[in-house]
Order: structure tokens, then C-alpha cells, then sequence
């Protein structure tokens, strides 16, 4: 599977998101994804599901170390005792020793962006995490965590899909040599409908669904798509041996507004 390497981090570019993934339902979406050859499955305490993705990772047969796993620590516990103690509640949930990602899951109306980025660090510096990076982060807040850390922030997870025009963000990411991570890269669906990702799927003989993840990773983006269906989540694995044009990339890129955001309400406009 292709990969984006940042500051070490060595990230597959289809992941499994499983936000509102719950029960057994979420424990079956990891085994499946896994099955199927996903090596990246996404969480946070925040979801309420890390004890069953790691029953579906234990599920699976898949080594531990073959797998690559994010999760993210929520805005209430980013003091630097609270954070410590979030990280390894979530180790002990999701049932391993580390892990390879832990975010910042929203910045903190309460704590500065340097004050929580050197709170994260210590819980790598503890071996807690692999790697450390933020979560809905706009370019000044990423700039002050990156001015402020001692480790590196190797990803910026936010809302992308062909109605978000993310392109300022994505290249500041880019310029601090971060991963951009899209969740929501889908539109919650509602892009599969459009008329021209329909028309470009038609000729590419691919689903809807793998031409905007194909959008995504020709953008530069590692996108980790939600589903609980074995079979879409097998079909949202499959965007290799086909390239889209600049012409479809443009037509795609023309639904965007400066900001459309479907799948959050957390986010406001005085982070900026």
C-alpha cells in the first residue's frame, strides 16, 4: 500500500476512521478492514471505542506491529497530569503498549497551543506514543505548537472533502513537513451523489467512493474513510492502477466552497 513519511512517521494513505463506530459493530469493521489489507485504523477516547477496535485488532490476527494506530486525547484533559493519565487509560482500552499516533484532538479554549503541544510531548518522551501530532489545528496554531515543541508534529488531522476548499491549510501542513490527514474525506456521502464524480466513477469503471479517495491521495492527503460494510470498506482499499487527470481533478475540485464543513460543529472561526 502507498505511504506518506513524515518526520519518521510512516503513514498507509487509506486508514479506517471509526468515529460513530460502536459495539460489535465497530469490533467487526477493524477485523474486516484488517482482512482486507487496511494497516491504519484511526479512534479516540472522544468515540467511545477503543476497547472494541482493539478487540477487532486481536480479532483480526494481524501482528501488533504491522498495524499503524491513532487516537486522540479530548480538549478537557489536555493539562499535562490530565494527558498523561488519557494516554495510558487509552492504552489500557485498546489493549497495547504504544501508540504509533496520539493527537490533540481539538485545540483548548483554556490552554495555549504551547502549553498543551509540551504537555504531548512528554507523553512520547514517556513512550506512550510513537509520534505525536494535532487534530483541527489552523495554520497559526499549528505554527505555535511547531514553535513550541521538541518533537515532531507529523500530522494535522481536519475535515477535507470536495466541498471544503482546505488548500491554505494543506500547503502550511506541507510546510512544516506534517501529514495533512482528511477525516470526513468522503462528505459524509453526500459527495457521492454529485453528478460529476458520478460521471468521472462511469468512465473510470470505479465507484464514486474510490474516486474521491483517488482525489484525495492525489492531493497529498492520507484519508481514513468510515464504513461498517466489509464489502465498501474492501472497495474503499482498491484506488490503485488508475490516475485521475488534471481535468478531473479540476472538475472535482470546483464543488469546494472556502467553507463548507459537514461534519463537524465544533469548530469556530476565532481559532484563526
Amino acid at each position: 500500500m502507498q505511504t506518506v513519511e513524515a518526520h519518521g512517521a510512516i503513514l498507509p494513505v487509506i486508514g479506517l476512521g471509526t468515529w460513530k463506530l460502536s459495539g460489535e459493530t465497530a469490533s467487526m469493521a477493524v477485523a474486516s478492514a484488517l482482512e482486507a489489507g487496511y494497516r491504519h485504523i484511526d479512534t479516540a477516547i472522544g468515540y467511545g471505542n477503543e476497547a472494541e477496535v482493539g478487540e477487532g485488532l486481536r480479532r483480526s490476527g494481524v501482528a501488533r506491529d504491522e498495524v499503524f494506530i491513532t487516537s486522540k486525547i479530548p480538549p478537557e484533559q489536555l493539562g499535562a497530569d490530565d494527558m498523561m493519565r488519557a494516554a495510558e487509560a487509552s492504552l489500557r482500552r485498546l489493549r497495547i503498549d504504544q501508540l504509533d499516533l496520539v493527537l490533540i484532538h481539538w485545540p483548548s479554549r483554556a490552554l495555549s497551543a504551547a502549553e498543551t503541544i509540551r504537555s504531548l510531548n512528554r507523553v512520547k518522551q514517556r513512550g506512550l506514543a510513537r509520534h505525536i501530532g494535532v487534530s483541527n489545528y489552523t495554520i497559526r496554531l499549528l505554527d505555535e505548537a511547531w514553535a513550541a515543541t521538541e518533537e515532531p508534529i507529523v500530522v494535522n488531522q481536519c475535515e477535507h472533502h470536495p466541498y471544503l476548499d482546505q488548500s491554505k491549510l494543506r500547503a502550511a501542513t506541507r510546510a512544516h513537513g506534517t501529514a495533512f490527514v482528511a477525516y470526513c474525506p468522503l462528505g459524509q456521502a453526500d459527495a457521492l451523489d454529485e453528478p460529476v464524480i458520478k460521471d468521472i466513477a462511469g468512465r473510470f469503471g470505479r465507484t464514486p467512493a474510490q474516486i474521491v479517495l483517488r482525489w484525495q491521495i492525489q492531493k497529498g492527503c492520507v484519508a481514513i474513510p468510515k464504513s461498517a460494510h466489509p464489502a465498501r470498506i474492501k472497495q474503499n482499499l482498491d484506488i490503485e492502477g488508475f490516475e485521475l487527470p488534471e481535468a478531473d481533478m479540476a472538475a472535482i475540485d470546483a464543488l469546494a466552497t472556502e467553507d463548507s464543513r459537514i461534519c463537524n460543529s465544533a469548530f469556530s472561526p476565532d481559532w484563526d
